[in-house]
C-alpha cells in the first residue's frame, strides 16, 4: 500500500521567521575537530592540512526528486547528505564538511525542516563530517528545494579521476546494484511489505564511504559512484578514459537473483543495470592488483568504446535529469 502524507502540524517557517529558525537548527547540528569556525559568521574557517580540497554539490526538488508521500524530511536529510559523500569517496578522498541550502515555500512546517535536519544530522555524524553552515532563502507556493555541498581531502594522494582507465584493468563495485531502484518500483506499485529493506535503501541510501580512500590506496586507476545506473555512469567512466567496458552477466547474476524474487526477472536486471540513487562505488583496478576486501569484479576493460552487456550497448541507459 502507499504511504499518506500528513503536512505536520504547528508554526510554519513564516509563523517562525530567519534568525529562529537558524537558533532552532544549529544546535542540531555536527561540528569536527578540522572546523576552526563554524555557523553563526558571513563564512566558516576550515582547516585544509594538504593545501587542496575536494568540493561537490547536489540538490533535490520535492516532486521531482522526492514524494513527500512516500519520504519523510528526515529521509530527505539523509539521502542528500549519502549522495554528495559518495561523491567525495568517489575521488578517494574523506569528507571535511558539509554546507548546507534550503529554499522553501514559507508555509512549509517547522516540523519538517527541523526533521530534515535531525536526518541530515544523524547521517553526517555516522559519517563523522562536520555541518560548517549554509543558506536560507524562500521560494514560491508548493517549491521546496534542499542542496548540501560537501567538502573533503585526499590525505595527500592524487585524486582518483573517470579518466585513467586502461584495457585490461578489472571493473569492480563496491556495494550493492539495484536496491534503490528496485525500491523506488515497489513503492510505484504499493507492494512497500514485498521487502521494505529495499524501500528503505530508496529512501535512505548507504554507500561505502571509507572504501573510496581504501581503492585510492590500493591503486584504483578511475572511479565514480553509481548515481545515475550502472550502465550510464559505467559510460562515463569509458568516455573520459578512452575505453570500452564489457558487463559480465554471469557476474551481476548474483546483484539480480534475490531481486528477481521480488520484482521479476527483467525488472531485476533493469534495476541492477539501469537504477540509479544507489550510489555504490565503481572502480577500475590494474589486472596484476588484488581487489581490496568488500570489491567484486563485475567486468571488465576493454579497448574501444562503450558499455556493452551480453555484446549489447548499455551506456545510455539509467536516469537523466532532463529526459527522465
Amino acid at each position: 500500500m502507499s504511504v499518506e502524507h500528513r503536512e505536520p502540524a504547528g508554526p510554519t517557517l513564516a509563523d517562525l521567521g530567519e534568525d529562529e529558525l537558524l537558533a532552532t537548527i544549529f544546535p542540531l547540528l555536527p561540528g569536527g575537530p578540522g572546523v576552526l569556525l563554524g555557523p553563526g559568521d558571513d563564512t566558516a574557517l576550515l582547516r585544509t592540512p594538504h593545501g587542496s580540497v575536494l568540493v561537490t554539490t547536489d540538490a533535490m526538488v520535492r516532486g521531482r526528486d522526492w514524494l513527500d508521500e512516500w519520504s519523510t524530511g528526515a529521509d530527505v536529510g539523509a539521502k542528500t547528505v549519502a549522495q554528495n559523500l559518495a561523491d567525495i569517496a568517489a575521488m578517494g578522498g574523506v569528507p571535511s564538511g558539509l554546507l548546507v541550502t534550503l529554499v522553501a515555500d514559507p508555509r512549509t512546517s517547522v516540523a519538517w525542516v527541523r526533521d530534515f535536519t535531525v536526518g541530515l544530522a544523524r547521517s553526517a555524524r555516522e559519517a563523522d563530517v562536520a555541518v560548517l553552515g549554509g543558506d536560507l532563502s524562500s521560494a514560491p507556493e508548493g517549491v521546496l528545494v534542499v542542496s548540501v555541498t560537501a567538502l573533503g581531502d585526499c590525505e595527500g594522494r592524487q585524486p582518483v579521476c573517470r579518466s585513467g582507465a586502461q584495457a585490461g584493468d578489472v571493473l569492480a563495485v563496491c556495494g550493492s546494484l539495484g536496491h534503490s531502484a528496485t525500491g523506488l518500483l515497489l513503492l510505484q506499485r504499493g507492494e512497500i511489505e514485498r521487502a521494505p529493506e529495499l524501500v528503505d535503501y530508496h529512501r535512505r541510501p548507504r554507500p561505502p564511504y571509507e572504501q573510496g580512500p581504501v581503492a585510492a590506496r590500493a591503486g584504483a586507476t578511475a572511479m565514480l559512484d553509481i548515481s545515475d545506473g550502472l550502465g550510464r555512469d559505467a559510460g562515463r567512466l569509458a568516455r573520459a578514459s578512452g575505453v570500452g567496458i564489457e558487463l559480465d552477466d554471469l557476474l551481476l547474476a548474483g546483484d539480480v537473483a534475490p531481486l528477481h524474487q521480488v520484482v521479476g526477472a527483467d525488472d531485476a536486471w533493469r534495476a541492477v543495470v539501469e537504477g540509479g540513487e544507489e550510489h555504490s562505488l565503481l572502480a577500475c583496478f590494474p589486472p596484476l592488483v588484488g581487489l581490496p576486501d568488500g570489491w567484486r569484479r563485475i567486468g571488465q576493460v576493454v579497448a574501444g568504446s562503450g558499455v556493452r552487456l551480453r555484446g549489447e550497448p548499455v551506456d545510455g541507459r539509467g536516469w537523466d535529469h532532463f529526459r527522465g
